[in-house]
């Protein structure tokens, strides 16, 4: 369960897996918005929503704690939307990261999967989640695949629209690659400046040798890989073929005990449609 109703309105210290990290906390109406600082002492902005005894859920990218900021307020009932299905039993975690929103933190080089998963989990300690339910698409769902298998504080795991098995981390870093000179206009919509969009190069360098196989197997608390049934995604023009990865590995997931679901018609969108996406959270959360 979350710790956070221990947290006082002031600055604290909480001791992480290795380091302190430092946590600044206001609270209001069940909400509380808070900053870490790593040990390297670089801010990572977070907000929890709902009760305070709720079920801990960290919902990962490619939703963020300043998401209207970010998108303009017009998306915020995306956001709303989420947290208003979610906060009657969940205690719901967002972050701003890597480096967008009120986050300023990694810098491209430095946005290494060990660096990527060591700062979630100073948030999550930050937060006040020993141990807790995890839900990310895309790049958010390589997060829970490392959060899930590298640590034993993941309660329950939804993979989203990636699959756990045959995924394109190859055609990832060949996309990102050719996009480095010239970053796609979707990606500047959250990007400080074309710069920063190495740190993609960085995060899928380090993912060539992922063991997925093992990481897969190794996962062991309730987890389910979640795709909309027609959802599909490019980078550079390469296309990623993720329905179709996701299908070719069901049969050996589901040996190892994971759950395969395809939401019938839902395209890539749905992952940020709150009316598609949460009654499918809450029907497979709900019971694990």
């Amino acid at each position: 369960m979350a710790r956070s109703a221990n947290l006082p309105v002031a600055s604290l210290f909480l001791m992480n897996r290795r380091d302190f990290i430092r946590t600044s906390a206001t609270f209001a109406a069940g909400t509380a918005l808070a900053n870490c600082r790593t040990a390297d002492e670089h801010l990572i902005h977070f907000e929890l929503h709902g009760p305070e005894d709720g079920v801990p859920l960290f919902l990962g990218f490619p939703l963020m704690a300043s998401y209207a900021e970010i998108f303009g307020e017009e998306q915020a009932a995306v956001k709303n939307g989420f947290l208003n299905r979610l906060t009657d039993r969940y205690r719901v975690l967002l972050v701003d990261y890597p480096n967008v929103g009120r986050t300023m933190v990694p810098a491209p080089a430095e946005m290494t999967p060990d660096r990527v998963y060591s700062d979630l989990l100073s948030v999550a300690d930050a937060a006040g989640f020993d141990r807790f339910a995890y839900c990310g698409h895309l790049w958010g769902a390589i997060n829970g695949l490392m959060l899930a298998s590298r640590s034993d504080r993941v309660s329950a795991l939804i993979c989203g629209t990636w699959p756990p098995l045959g995924a394109p981390y190859a055609d990832m870093l060949r996309g990102g690659e050719m996009q480095l000179a010239e970053p796609p206009p979707h990606a500047m919509v959250i990007l400080r400046n074309p710069e920063q969009y190495a740190q993609w190069h960085t995060f899928y360098s380090g993912m060539q040798d992922w063991p997925e196989a093992e990481v897969a197997a190794a996962i062991t608390c309730p987890r389910i890989a979640l795709i909309g049934a027609n959802a599909e995604s490019s980078v550079a023009g390469i296309p990623l073929r993720l329905v179709e990865r996701v299908r070719e590995a069901r049969p050996a997931l589901e040996a190892m005990g994971w759950t395969v679901r395809e939401i019938p018609g839902a395209e890539t969108a749905a992952i940020l449609d709150p009316a598609v996406m949460v009654p499918e959270i809450r029907s497979w959360l709900d019971q694990v």
